[in-house]
């Protein structure tokens, strides 16, 4: 099979690029790099190339803490609220639809989404891409403009946990899990299931 450098660069990235829920709180990340990753979204392609959405950088350790319990973490593990103390993210990225240019950004949240989140790993950090949030308080406590609707929230941090891609079993539930060892596991369905 014919490959190149960067296809091996972009699969490495990809595979490593796992949502992150326990992070090292106190490796701190510069308001620099997340600008650096904001930076990645315009050369990524826009519907209409109409380009909507904005972003609010956060890394004073104080905000942080305002944005952490407008959160909300992990769905599946029911019986987890979410990082503790000491856990939670360095920083967040707050991504919000600029509603004077348009309702609709068509595929442009995942494809920046993408973009940031591919960057992070490449910067040595991990993410959580966050839909699951109090949007209005999340625009008091940032002081968030009239016409700009937050649409996710992007958890930013050095990882704290181990994450395991797993084989999706055979009654195909697609629920991530912790085994034994508390690992993050991750079930993925294999090539053949994704090609017809």
């Amino acid at each position: 099979m014919k490959t190149s450098k960067e296809f091996e660069l972009l699969s490495h990235l990809l595979f490593h690029n796992r949502s992150t829920r326990r992070f090292r709180q106190s490796q701190r990340i510069e308001r620099e790099e997340l600008v650096n990753l904001i930076d990645l979204t315009r050369f990524v392609a826009s519907g209409r190339n109409l380009q909507p959405l904005k972003y609010h950088p956060v890394v004073e350790e104080e905000v942080c803490g305002k944005i952490f319990p407008l959160l909300a973490w992990a769905g599946y593990y029911t019986d987890w609220d979410g990082p503790e103390e000491g856990e939670r993210p360095a920083a967040y990225l707050i991504q919000c639809l600029d509603t004077s240019l348009t309702a609709n950004p068509l595929c442009d949240e995942g494809l920046q989404l993408e973009a940031i989140t591919l960057g992070a790993v490449a910067l040595g950090y991990n993410c959580c891409i966050i839909k699951a949030f109090n949007a209005p308080a999340l625009k008091e406590v940032l002081n968030i403009p009239e016409q700009l609707t937050p649409t996710y929230v992007v958890a930013i941090g050095k990882s704290k946990e181990n994450i395991r891609l797993v084989p999706m079993n055979e009654d195909g539930d697609i629920k991530y899990f912790r085994d034994q060892e508390g690992a993050h596991c991750v079930p993925k369905r294999p090539l053949d299931e994704l090609i017809f």
